[in-house]
């Protein structure tokens, strides 16, 4: 978009252009006037940029892992041109119980699909740097897979813009007012975008953007999550699964063929911004794992950090408000954005245009945002 504008009008103006942002942008260009306003100079600068995404259909809660399993099929064979690399590449997942996770790896078991008990002895034959003594029970999750994040975000991208939406960067919204029957974004270089439907994407920032535009906050909690890659030598790690305890407070997968990505699975509460490391966080990432796997860390090779942003119940908050019209919440994604991404960029284009979401449609009670006005 041209920086020489003064008022634009759309159909559909999206706030965030993350990957819940993106995905629903794309969903709606085929039917709306759609576009994509984000603050940064690029899209997915924040918490999409910095995934290391890996599909896991256990892992979330039940409306997280319902939008997982739906998305598995486009993962798969996404439509003709959406992209020129293959999204995804299989990876196994390892779930590991030391003593202290015994009940809650029978937990897991009873809830969990898909996933299949195997001995410590064989999950050492998997991975042979776990420590003999560190797994008292252990799972594995065959068909997951890694996926590239970049290029699904991409893809979304261009779907938009093979349909006539448009993306404005660096649009940072200063005021935001419903007028006359729609929303007006001025934008802090004095531009204004106009449209009668706004969709808050706006990830760790969704309260702010609703407060702007004088709705109540949900209560979002965006939380920083680290992430250090090493060199796991003398072991070769191409194919290993993803290794984490049952109770998800640390967890290793390969990177780049050759390293190893190890996380402390952090969730340090704290206010949106560009997050950064915090050298305790990595400390905690690197002990944890050698607590389960004999490696020797002899430094760190590199270490990051992203949000992820949660509701106050963990689910997601797709929907209309209670008080504003025609502003619809997309937020609450947590660390499930990139799996879920295709059944909720559909979700939430069917929610909007008022089509029947098919069996998605089940979970729209428990991820309501009017939930938390109650």
């Amino acid at each position: 978009m041209s920086a020489a504008m003064d008022t634009i009008d759309f159909d559909v103006a999206v706030i965030g252009a993350g990957i819940a942002g993106s995905t629903a942008a794309a969903a709606l260009a085929p039917h709306k006037r759609v576009v994509l306003v984000e603050a940064e100079e690029a899209p997915g600068y924040h918490t999409t940029g910095r995934s290391a995404a890996i599909w896991i259909l256990n892992y979330g809660p039940p409306d997280v892992r319902v939008l997982t399993g739906q998305s598995r099929a486009f993962f798969e064979s996404p439509p003709p041109g959406f992209t020129d690399v293959p999204l995804t590449s299989p990876r196994a997942v390892m779930f590991l119980a030391p003593a202290d996770q015994r009940d809650a790896f029978g937990q897991f078991m009873a809830e969990g699909s898909g996933v299949r008990e195997i001995a410590p002895a064989t999950a050492r034959e998997l991975v042979p740097a776990l420590r003999p003594d560190y797994a008292v029970a252990a799972a594995i999750e065959d068909d997951g897979f890694d996926m590239d994040v970049a290029a699904l975000h991409q893809g979304y991208l261009k779907t938009l813009r093979a349909h006539g939406g448009q993306i404005a960067l660096r649009y940072r919204a200063g005021r935001i007012v419903h007028e006359n029957g729609a929303w007006q974004i001025t934008t802090t270089t004095g531009e204004v975008i106009r449209a009668p439907i706004v969709v808050n994407a706006a990830g760790a920032w969704g309260d702010e953007v609703a407060e702007m535009a004088g709705l109540r906050p949900l209560g979002l909690t965006p939380c920083r999550r680290t992430g250090v890659i090493i060199d796991p030598a003398p072991f070769d790690v191409l194919n290993w699964p993803l290794v984490n305890d049952v109770a998800h407070t640390w967890y290793v997968r390969t990177e780049a063929r050759t390293r190893l990505m190890v996380s402390p699975a952090d969730e340090t509460p704290m206010h949106a911004h560009d997050v950064q490391p915090d050298e305790l966080d990595v400390a905690i990432a690197i002990d944890r794992m050698q607590q389960a796997l004999d490696i020797e860390v002899r430094r760190v090779e590199r270490s990051w950090a992203g949000l992820r942003t949660f509701t106050p119940d963990r689910s997601f908050a797709f929907g209309w408000a209670a008080d504003a019209p025609n502003f619809f919440w997309s937020v609450g994604q947590g660390g499930y954005g990139i799996q879920t991404s295709p059944a909720a960029g559909k979700l939430v284009a069917d929610m909007i245009l008022g089509r029947d979401p098919g069996p998605a449609g089940a979970i729209i009670p428990a991820i309501d945002p009017k939930r938390f006005a109650k």
